[in-house]
């Protein structure tokens, strides 16, 4: 995940703004597009910055209450159509003492031919089991099996993944002529405690002009949520609601102590259909959010509890590990401004800034008493403690925080 779950990174702005809505207006550009996806993780989600995974997670037996742990993240990119003046493509995203970031964060051309991909990737065994829905039963058809060795030898089954949930395109290398990206291992770090967005930032490189925007959205709350094992089996999930939320979606594994001996991998989401689209883990645009409610893929903001099925528990074993995502507001950004009438905008920058809040789930588990809690109090019933996992779920897809 580029932050906690990331299981497939994927709004479209050239899309966006190849006819501006409710005119005729023609519009070029822009020249320069920019990206600030501004994460929060609570509980588990937030040991060691959002990269914690399971040993960070296990760790919090000897870290006091995971409700007092909120973590904020940062994912910068810049891309533009032009070459940088003076190669390799830089740059800088300034901000104001409250970020508590340091004065700027360095935007670095990633390097040509170093991708990053999983250095330990190993070929997944046995069966994947699809589960979908709220609920204290699975509904019919469930749950779906997927033979990893079948899917090894092109026997794909149809409609596995999402046709309902849009891929969102986002500013990258492939897209853009020079591009440039934080984090990138050459200097900055993310937020600290504290930290506020708040207000003006600016954004300077070599290969586009500068970008200047300010903030009257901040950080998401941290989620407080828990889980409660139901006397019939079933897994009651609660948290509490967030203001600035469009929408919520959950998911959780289970097995994944067997997928290395080719036993059963268990994959649940909330989504009351068969989906399991990458943008329900990651960001999706409020309009998206809002469409996806009306077709029951995305729980509404004013939901605040999801029952995972027994069927579900019972067959993950002793431990399922999940997320609860909260989708978040977005602004954007543009210059120059619209001009009146139809006459032509050409649009030199376009920034967008993507809010979102999620915590991690541990279910089953017993961490000094704290398993089932991602930041509400544990209402889980204690298990025996759970064996090392792999930080990697169903088709290489790595784990939320891992």
């Amino acid at each position: 995940m580029r932050s906690s779950l990331r299981f497939i990174s994927v709004a479209a702005i050239a899309a966006m703004l190849a006819a501006v809505p409710g005119s005729a207006q023609k519009t070029s550009g822009p020249k320069e597009r920019y990206e600030m996806d501004v994460a929060t993780m609570s509980g588990f989600a937030a040991m060691a910055g959002g990269r914690g995974g399971i040993g960070g997670a296990m760790g919090m037996m000897f870290g006091g209450d995971p409700s007092t742990r909120v973590a904020y993240l940062l994912d910068l990119r810049l891309g533009s159509n032009q070459d940088a003046s003076a190669p390799p493509p830089k740059g800088d995203h300034f901000f104001l003492p409250q970020a508590k970031v340091g004065k700027s964060l360095p935007l670095i051309a990633p390097e040509r031919g170093k991708e990053e991909v999983p250095q330990t990737f190993e070929r997944p065994k046995g069966r994947l089991l699809l589960y979908w829905g709220c609920g204290a039963k699975a509904g019919p058809g469930q749950p779906v099996i997927i033979d990893f060795a079948k899917v090894a030898a092109g026997q794909i089954p149809p409609g596995l993944m999402s046709s309902a949930v849009p891929v969102i395109r986002e500013v990258s290398a492939a897209n853009s002529r020079s591009y440039a990206h934080w984090p990138n291992g050459k200097g900055g770090k993310q937020p600290s405690s504290g930290s506020s967005l708040l207000g003006a930032h600016k954004v300077t490189s070599n290969f586009g002009p500068e970008i200047n925007f300010t903030l009257a959205q901040d950080y998401m709350p941290g989620l407080q949520a828990s889980t409660a094992i139901q006397p019939d089996g079933s897994v009651m999930i609660r948290w509490s609601p967030l203001q600035p939320a469009t929408g919520y979606a959950a998911w959780a594994f289970g097995g994944m102590d067997r997928a290395g001996s080719g036993g059963d991998v268990v994959w649940w989401t909330s989504s009351a259909t068969k989906e399991f689209g990458g943008g329900l883990w990651d960001w999706l645009p409020p309009s998206v959010v809002a469409n996806l409610i009306t077709k029951k893929i995305v729980m509404p903001p004013s939901q605040t509890s999801c029952q995972i099925p027994a069927e579900v528990k019972k067959a993950s074993g002793e431990m399922m590990v999940g997320n609860l995502n909260a989708f978040g507001p977005e602004a954007n950004f543009s210059y120059p401004p619209k001009p009146a009438g139809n006459a032509v905008w050409n649009i030199d920058w376009t920034a967008k800034v993507r809010f979102r809040s999620h915590t991690m789930l541990l279910v089953g588990a017993d961490f000094g008493g704290m398993g089932g809690s991602s930041g509400g109090g544990s209402e889980s019933t204690p298990a025996e403690p759970a064996k090392k996992k792999k930080c990697k779920g169903p088709l290489g897809i790595p784990l939320p925080t891992c």
